[in-house]
């Protein structure tokens, strides 16, 4: 191989070799998908992607636009980050998206809010349940301490900095790397204050379905839970697969369940009747 590889020619022919090459994580260009929902033509298809163990994705969407994240074994821990597309200084809020909504506890028909009062995107379906809004990721430090390695170079990848890779293919630096949300790991929250995780592993296979209610930029992290008691580096694949989709109406559910909801929709609305 090395003899190969020192002869440019012999080089390229090896590298285009590999050009069918398909393995489990990766991209699938052009996107297809066999399991789309009832109703969705496969010309809507945006983006059918798995992401690997200690890997990251990222993809503008645009508004209307539904994603769809399957734990296709049952220990994938999804950090989310999310900007609005046109104006990047807004993005997610945890803070807000927890006390707007009064409720800490992420499940079908919440809200994902910015920083703004307005929706970036909002959950559509959810048959996993086990989300965190409380404990953010791991960076750095916090992996060499747990795991002897935390590079996004070596073994043990951490989340902030997998989420700053994302961020930069947008133009995008490490002061804009916010507080993030997990799905697929959860935690709860004990009386005395305590975060305790609710990290599985879980059945393979729970999914769920967030609608972008704006044009979004949207960064996906697949590392383990920062609270993750289990001493290996244990996190799964993550499917991740979008589709076009019609922006929300005014008789949408989601939008009109909660008067603080409804606001913050409407401000979506006055930001795209410029």
């Amino acid at each position: 191989m090395t003899d190969t590889l020192s002869n440019p020619l012999a080089a390229r022919d090896h590298a285009r070799a590999q050009g069918n090459t398909v393995v489990e994580a990766m991209p699938v260009l052009p996107p297809v998908a066999s399991d789309l929902p009832a109703g969705v033509s496969a010309d809507a298809l945006v983006w059918e992607e798995t992401i690997a163990p200690g890997g990251y994705a990222t993809r503008r969407l645009v508004r209307g636009t539904r994603l769809r994240l399957i734990d296709t074994q049952g220990d994938a821990c999804a950090g989310l980050q999310l900007f609005n597309a046109e104006m990047p200084t807004e993005r997610l809020n945890v803070a807000d998206t927890v006390k707007v909504q009064w409720n800490a506890y992420l499940e079908a028909g919440k809200l994902l809010l910015s920083d703004m009062g307005r929706v970036l995107m909002s959950i559509e379906a959810d048959d996993a349940g086990t989300h965190d809004c409380f404990a953010g990721t791991s960076n750095a430090a916090a992996n060499a301490r747990k795991y002897g390695e935390g590079r996004n170079s070596g073994a043990c990848p951490n989340g902030r900095d997998r989420f700053l890779l994302g961020a930069a293919k947008h133009g995008l630096g490490r002061r804009d790397v916010h507080p993030c949300i997990n799905l697929f790991k959860g935690t709860r929250i004990e009386t005395d204050g305590a975060i305790t995780p609710v990290v599985g592993p879980f059945a393979p296979g729970r999914s769920m379905v967030l609608r972008a209610e704006m044009d979004v930029i949207v960064v996906i992290a697949n590392v383990p839970h920062v609270l993750d008691p289990r001493d290996a580096y244990t996190v799964t694949p993550l499917r991740v697969t979008a589709w076009r989709g019609p922006v929300t109406q005014g008789n949408d559910p989601i939008r009109n369940a909660t008067p603080e909801g409804l606001r913050a929709f409407q401000n979506v609305e006055d930001f795209y009747r410029r």
